[in-house]
C-alpha cells in the first residue's frame, strides 16, 4: 500500500464525510493504493456512526473506537500500529489541513529521501490566543531539540513506515514526534510550508494558552526521557552521591573541627549543636533517597511494558490485534 493517513477525530462528525471524499478525489488522482485510519477518541456525538457509514461506501476508510477519551497522542498510536502503508501521513479531522498537501508529502519521502517531514502553518486562520502561545512553544521546542523546525505542533506530518513503527506515543507527546524520531535514529526530518484553513464546522477542541503551559511541562518530560528514560540512576545516581558526598563532607569537617579542638585544649560546640550537622544530615538522606528513586525507576524501565493499552470498543475494516 502507498499511503496510510491517519486522523485522529473527537466530535467531528460534521466534517469528517467532507474530508474523506478530498483524500479520495486526490489519492484516486495520482492512482495511491491508500487507506484512511480514523480513531474516534471517544466522542459523544454521531462520529462513529458517521465512520461506519463512510465505510460502506468506501472500503478504505477504516475505524477504531475508543471507549473513552484518551487524546491525541494514544489515538495516534493506535493508527500508527494499525497502518500499513509505506508513507503515513496525519491530518486532523476539522478540515483545516488540506489533503491536496498529500503528493508533495509523498515525494518528499519517497523520492528526496525524507525520514519525516513536518508541516509548517505559516499563515494561520486562528485567533492570536492560540498563534502567540505557540510561537513561543516553537522557539523553546527548537532551541531544546536542536530540531530547527517552525511548527511542531502541525497536524499535517508524513512518515516514513519504519519511522511510526519504532517510536512509541503516550500522555502528550504527539507534539513532540520529531524528537522522537530523532531520539530513534531518523536523522533526515525536513519541512514544508502547508495551507492552513479556516475552521469549517464548529469550534476548537483545544485552548491557547492552557495548551502551551501543557506543551511546556511535556518537552521538560521528554527531555528527561530522551536522556535519562532508559537509564534513570544515571540521574539520580549521580544526585544521590553529590547530596550525600556533601552530607559526608559536612560531618568530616565537624569530626575534624572537634579533634583540633581537643588536641588544642580550646573550647569547642558540641557537633550536634551545630547547624552544620544538620544541614549535612539532611544532605545524606536526601542523596539515600535519590539513590532510592534511581533503583526504583531502574526498576520499572525495565518492566513496563503495557504503558499503551487502550480500550477500544470497536473496530472497522480492521484486525483485532
Amino acid at each position: 500500500m502507498d499511503i496510510s493517513i491517519v486522523v485522529p477525530a473527537y466530535n467531528e462528525d460534521e466534517s469528517l464525510p467532507e474530508l474523506c471524499a478530498w483524500i479520495e478525489r486526490v489519492c484516486v488522482a495520482q492512482r495511491y493504493s491508500y487507506e484512511i485510519i480514523i480513531i474516534d477518541d471517544g466522542s459523544s456525538d454521531t462520529t462513529w456512526e458517521t465512520i461506519a457509514a463512510l465505510s460502506q461506501k468506501n472500503n478504505a476508510v477504516k475505524g477504531i473506537r475508543f471507549r473513552r477519551n484518551y487524546g491525541k497522542s494514544p489515538a495516534l498510536n493506535e493508527g500508527f500500529t494499525a497502518a500499513q502503508g509505506a508513507v503515513v501521513i496525519t491530518m486532523d479531522a476539522d478540515l483545516q489541513d488540506s489533503p491536496d498537501e498529500i503528493p508533495a508529502l509523498y515525494n518528499m519521502i519517497c523520492k528526496e529521501g525524507y525520514d519525516m517531514v513536518s508541516g509548517w502553518k505559516k499563515v494561520r486562520h486562528d485567533p492570536l490566543s492560540k498563534t502567540l502561545p505557540s510561537k513561543l512553544f516553537n522557539g523553546v521546542a527548537r532551541r531544546m531539540t536542536g530540531i530547527p523546525l517552525h511548527d511542531f505542533n502541525c497536524g499535517l506530518k508524513a512518515y516514513r513506515m519504519q519511522v511510526v513503527k519504532s517510536i512509541e506515543l503516550f500522555g502528550e507527546m504527539h507534539r513532540y514526534i520529531p524528537a522522537l524520531a530523532k531520539w530513534s535514529g531518523f536523522k533526515k526530518i525536513g519541512e514544508k510550508v502547508v495551507q492552513h484553513q479556516a475552521r469549517k464546522y464548529g469550534t476548537s477542541k483545544f485552548g491557547g494558552w492552557d495548551r502551551g503551559v501543557k506543551g511546556f511541562l511535556d518537552l521538560l518530560t521528554l527531555m528527561f526521557i530522551g536522556k535519562f528514560g532508559k537509564k534513570p540512576m544515571h540521574l539520580f545516581g549521580a544526585l544521590g552521591s553529590l547530596f550525600f558526598l556533601a552530607g559526608g563532607g559536612l560531618a568530616m569537617w565537624l569530626i575534624i573541627e572537634k579533634l583540633l579542638a581537643i588536641a588544642n585544649g580550646t573550647k569547642y560546640r558540641d557537633v550536634t549543636e551545630q547547624t552544620l550537622f544538620y544541614l549535612g544530615l539532611t544532605a545524606a538522606v536526601i542523596g539515600i533517597q535519590l539513590f532510592l528513586a534511581g533503583f526504583l525507576g531502574e526498576l520499572i524501565a525495565r518492566s513496563s511494558t503495557d504503558r499503551n493499552r487502550y480500550l477500544i470498543e470497536e473496530r472497522i475494516g480492521l484486525p483485532v490485534l
